[in-house]
């Protein structure tokens, strides 16, 4: 039996017979159901496994969240996790790694299963760990050695836990973090005025970010920069940039392939540009986003791409992506990479009427995305499904589609 200690004021339950894991649940907890027929959502849990003691995190009406502490009959699947943390930013690190590529496959499969689709692929991530390059922390002070320390939250909790160690990120950041605050303790400086500790990491090893303080919720950091495939990017440490950077160019010279043979593309919620300029760099390419700090470093990030490509066919567009009816043609391609609730319905809308030749569509949330293929499927027709393994040892899943019209 499994013995896991938790540090909560909310009580531990022992139910009257072990609760019977089934299956995940999309968000990554094992599912079980109590006595009563509620729902359980237990982290820490695994299907086939009985738990005979957890402590609960939230509880709502229909159903209940919480960590499993006494485990039966541990899943074969079940490995020991590297951090003490985990629970708080990477809990399948319970899982090996084969198994958890291989789940979630399955969760794409079983999200997947009521489209038409050919046979789905899985890429699995070529590092399991130290693969983040960007990663925020909050501080903890320890009242006993009068000293901070870098922290994240415990899960349910507002409460803080110190990080002794770090498996998810590039070691170059938690070794710059411990550097800054090792600063701040020979300074005996007061932590309380930093909000959090917000670090990135280029391929080159240079690391830049800074303290969010309370009342000063923008800072500017300096900006690094990076190489994707063939072009150089410039990026602030506190804006939007893939976390990932081997994997997501696996997905970008996939993209690539499939609209080689396409002439016009327009990329919608494209950020700095990553996808759009590095796909499709060479061809008439509009480029959409509503952020304004965002799209100002999209705009430098095409001077630097029509420099280096002499290719004057780029142009950035300050809008929502749901408002660029006019920019969608029928002999066009377009790219989405949308936030994790999904395309807006507007635009859904709008490709239904324009009926541009192909969409790519890649997603860090299968649910929404399948929701919005539904809304596309007298239309078109889904020729690939290739899911990722972005964040090994967490439950987050990012999968590429790519549709043509019918």
């Amino acid at each position: 039996m499994l013995d896991i200690k938790m540090k909560q004021k909310n009580p531990n339950i022992t139910p009257e017979t072990p609760l019977e894991v089934i299956n995940f649940a999309t968000t990554g907890q094992g599912i079980a159901t109590n006595s009563d027929g509620k729902k359980i959502f237990l982290w820490n849990a695994m299907p086939g496994e009985k738990i005979t003691e957890y402590q609960v995190l939230k509880q709502k009406s229909h159903l209940t969240e919480a960590v499993a502490l006494k485990i039966e009959t541990p899943n074969p699947h079940r490995v020991l996790p590297r951090d003490e943390h985990y629970l708080s930013n990477s809990p399948w690190q319970i899982l090996d790694i084969n198994y958890e590529n291989s789940v979630k496959k399955q969760i794409i499969e079983e999200l997947f299963s009521k489209l038409k689709t050919p046979e789905i692929t899985f890429e699995a991530s070529d590092n399991e760990y130290f693969y983040r390059n960007k990663m925020e922390y909050s501080l903890y002070y320890d009242h006993e050695t009068v000293k901070i320390h870098p922290a994240i939250h415990r899960r349910g909790s507002h409460h803080k836990i110190p990080i002794l160690t770090s498996s998810l990120e590039n070691p170059a950041i938690y070794q710059r973090a411990m550097e800054i605050i090792e600063e701040l303790n020979t300074k005996q400086e007061d932590s309380r005025k930093y909000q959090s500790l917000l670090l990135r990491c280029n391929r080159q090893g240079e690391v830049s970010g800074g303290f969010y303080e309370n009342y000063q919720p923008h800072p500017t950091f300096k900006n690094l920069t990076d190489k994707i495939l063939d072009y150089e990017f410039s990026y602030s440490p506190n804006g939007f940039f893939q976390i990932n950077l081997p994997e997501y160019e696996k997905v970008l010279r996939k993209i690539k392939d499939f609209i080689k043979d396409q002439n016009k593309v327009v990329d919608l919620y494209s950020g700095v540009g990553t996808i759009g300029l590095t796909v499709a760099g060479d061809k008439n390419l509009t480029l959409v986003e509503v952020d304004k700090f965002a799209h100002g470093e999209l705009l430098n990030n095409i001077e630097s791409i029509k420099s280096s490509t002499g290719n004057s066919e780029i142009t950035g567009i300050l809008a929502k992506s749901e408002d660029i009816y006019d920019h969608i043609e029928h002999n066009s391609t377009v790219i989405v990479d949308p936030p994790r609730s999904g395309c807006d319905s507007k635009l859904i809308d709008t490709i239904n009427q324009k009926l541009p030749e192909k969409l790519v569509y890649l997603s860090c949330n299968p649910i929404t995305q399948v929701r919005d293929l539904e809304g596309l499927a007298e239309n078109y027709r889904i020729t690939n499904v290739t899911g990722y393994n972005f964040f090994p040892h967490t439950p987050h899943i990012e999968c590429l589609v790519l549709l043509e019209r019918k």
